[in-house]
């Protein structure tokens, strides 16, 4: 995936993690930067990255589009481009984050599940997460087992109302 299809895709998560049940536009994420970091990028600059015109961001870019958007730094590079077999079906990927993004705004009522929903839509991989989670769930001990381990808050939750 290029860096500019990581920030359409970052925009269009943090748009609905917001709550505006669509995709920041570029001049917002322009404005939030400004108002909520304190920090400058102009929306041409944001059009001219995500349509590869500028392949690479500035340091100082890169820490602070990674502190608007909450992701790690290194993730606002360009992936390597090798032929892989386990890489991704970007595609197929993009398909599946929107489908969980729609999701996650269906179930706002719910922020537990609408936040796992948008968590999951920030992989890279959302294919292979939940792909992986079903074989998780379809192995009974190995789900009693992670769960008592590791109690998600939703399972304190259930436990507290009983």
């Amino acid at each position: 995936m290029t860096l500019g299809q990581k920030l359409a895709k970052l925009r269009a998560l943090a748009g609905f993690a917001r709550g505006l049940g669509r995709e920041l536009t570029q001049a917002e994420v322009s404005r939030e930067v400004r108002e909520e970091l304190g920090g400058k990028i102009s929306q041409s600059y944001l059009s001219q990255l995500e349509s590869g015109a500028r392949p690479h961001l500035t340091s100082g870019t890169r820490m602070m589009l990674a502190r608007f958007f909450k992701v790690h730094p290194g993730y606002l590079v360009d992936d390597i481009d090798e032929h892989h077999p386990h890489k991704p079906r970007h595609g197929f990927d993009d398909t599946i984050d929107l489908w969980l993004i729609d999701g996650a705004e269906q179930f706002k009522t719910d922020p537990a599940l609408s936040e796992a929903l948008l968590q999951i839509a920030k992989h890279d991989n959302s294919r292979d997460c939940l792909v992986w989670f079903g074989s998780i769930v379809e192995n009974r001990q190995l789900m009693e087992r992670l769960i008592a381990d590791v109690e998600p808050p939703w399972v304190a939750r259930k436990r507290r109302a009983k």
